[in-house]
């Protein structure tokens, strides 16, 4: 009864736990003690986390890493898998048999019986290393499965930077040539009224103003979106407003770096360790397996009295005859799922050296592209300034300068677009290579004026 009472003080209690009704979403931006051990990238832990000042491109990273609602539920996974290592690890209890004898007829003399046993299952001990590797290598990867998430994570929040801060410039490029363009409709109405112009002028110029707002009003359905996006990735209430701060800190990658980065994808990449350790996993269940065809084998102490009082001791083993199952069920399983992890892990490396490469040629298309567009532009804009004199002179017609000017809109707009197509493309490559890349060469920008010329 002693024993029995010590057992049951080392036991666990149970206590409720009530599921919310209301979301937890946060109505400001937080001030959290980030430990730089917890960031998943060293360029993350290395950088300084101050939101007063607005939040960088590195900052909003950090912020979702902390408070990003997936990756606290995918964190509660570590837990569950340092569970099962614990319970790997667990001998299995010994077994205690008793019973009574009462004579119910006969004469004196006669007396109660009883027998006692104690048996423990010996097959458990021989496989006990091989669930314990079983169990630590699942937790392995369920460490780097996290590791990955969060890379993906740091990834996203990066994208909803490129893309919110690019979607402001473009947004005030089209202001400032909506401006422009209602002020010549002004112009244009009141020579109409004149006297002085037609009405296919006067129509040529409210179409442009009229293509200037649903530009307009496209782009800020898209930003609504993107800061809707960006506040639930960062566990923020839709209403809260963040004030992003500093420029796009990505830099063409090095491409001699690319290549050494490339050639150790299966040590840098978590998707790829998370899988190695799943295979490791999946080996050491089918060495359980195959350990577990030896026939199952108890062994057990006895000690009994009968009713005549005579007391005896002895020994019990009891063994299963293979004769039907010998495990070979449970053998091909693991067989077969071993061969099938294999082939998924050959599969995922092969994918990603394939969008590596294909991520670097078309970064190196989109930056021609660039290079490009931005050799245009300045001869555009000669052309278009030249166009205005003209015009003013009155040695140009209306439509043929507004034609010009929509040209160079056009053409400004394709370049923020290849811009922010080129920073997301980066952002996608050093989550694929697997770190923040030593850059060597800056990024050329477009910079407009308050008139977008």
């Amino acid at each position: 009864m002693l024993l029995f009472l010590a057992t049951l003080s080392g036991c666990a209690s149970y206590r409720a736990m009530p599921l919310n009704t209301r979301p937890t979403l946060l109505h400001e931006v937080p001030h959290p003690v980030v430990d730089g051990g917890q960031m998943p990238l060293p360029e993350l832990a290395a950088h300084p986390f101050n939101p007063g000042d607005g939040l960088d491109m590195t900052e909003v990273a950090m912020l979702a890493i902390v408070n990003n609602s997936d990756l606290k539920a995918a964190r509660d996974e570590r837990g569950i898998a340092k569970a099962q290592l614990m319970a790997a690890g667990i001998l299995p209890n010994p077994q205690l048999t008793a019973g009574l004898d009462r004579p119910t007829n006969g004469g004196t003399g006669y007396m109660n019986a009883f027998n006692l046993g104690l048996s423990y299952d010996i097959i458990t001990l021989i496989t006990r290393n091989a669930a314990l590797q079983v169990a630590g290598a699942n937790s392995l990867k369920i460490d780097l499965s996290v590791l990955w998430q969060e890379w993906q994570v740091v990834q996203q929040a990066r994208l909803f930077f490129v893309k919110s801060m690019e979607q402001e410039k473009l947004m005030k490029q089209l202001q400032s040539y909506r401006e422009l363009f209602a002020a010549r409709y002004r112009h244009a109405m009141q020579a109409l009224q004149e006297g002085h112009l037609t009405i296919d002028v006067v129509s040529a110029e409210l179409t442009a103003l009229q293509d200037a707002n649903t530009r307009i009003n496209d782009l800020e359905r898209r930003i609504s979106k993107t800061r809707h996006d960006l506040n639930a990735l960062l566990g923020l209430s839709p209403e809260v407003r963040l004030n992003l701060a500093g420029g796009i800190d990505l830099p063409e990658p090095d491409q001699a770096k690319i290549e050494t980065y490339l050639a150790q994808l299966p040590q840098r990449r978590p998707d790829l360790l998370a899988l190695q350790a799943g295979y490791a996993s999946r080996e050491q269940r089918f060495r359980k397996a195959v350990l577990a065809q030896f026939p199952a084998l108890n062994i057990g102490l006895t000690r009994a009295r009968d009713t005549s009082g005579i007391y005896t001791s002895g020994i019990g083993v009891t063994l299963n005859l293979p004769l039907f199952d010998r495990n070979q069920g449970n053998i091909a399983i693991e067989k077969a799922t071993r061969k099938r992890l294999y082939d998924e892990y050959q599969a995922r490396l092969n994918e990603a050296y394939s969008q590596v490469k294909s991520l670097v040629a078309q970064l190196n298309l989109m930056s021609r592209q660039y290079k490009e567009v931005n050799s245009i532009l300045p001869e555009l804009e000669i052309t278009v300034d030249r166009a205005k004199k003209a015009l003013d002179a009155g040695n140009m017609e209306i439509t043929a300068y507004t034609g010009l000017h929509a040209a160079l809109l056009k053409k400004r707009l394709e370049a923020i677009t290849l811009e922010q197509t080129i920073f997301e493309q980066r952002v996608a490559l050093q989550t694929l290579l697997g770190s923040e890349l030593h850059m060597n060469i800056a990024p050329a920008g477009i910079q407009f004026d308050e008139k977008g010329n």
